[in-house]
């Protein structure tokens, strides 16, 4: 039981560490008065809007947050 906890605690750090450096790197959203103004004058970059880095980083934080949830979960009930 306790080297399972030693796992669940090594995951949950390495994870929130993770969590940390993704959210670092993501950049912000808002555009600001420019945004409003200049409307949808990118459409050219929408179309691979699922390979960008912005979108890879957002997907990537929803799984490392579960994972974190999950050993958190995990940590409580050992």
């Amino acid at each position: 039981m306790e080297v399972l906890r030693i796992i669940c605690t090594v995951a949950m750090l390495l994870s929130a560490l993770a969590l940390i450096v993704i959210v670092l790197f993501q950049s912000g959203k808002s555009a600001g008065l420019s945004g409003a103004i200049a409307g949808n004058s990118d459409s050219f970059m929408s179309k691979n809007k699922n390979r960008s880095r912005d979108a890879i980083l957002a997907n990537s934080t929803k799984w490392v947050a579960a994972v974190w949830l999950l050993t958190t979960l995990a940590l409580s009930l050992l």
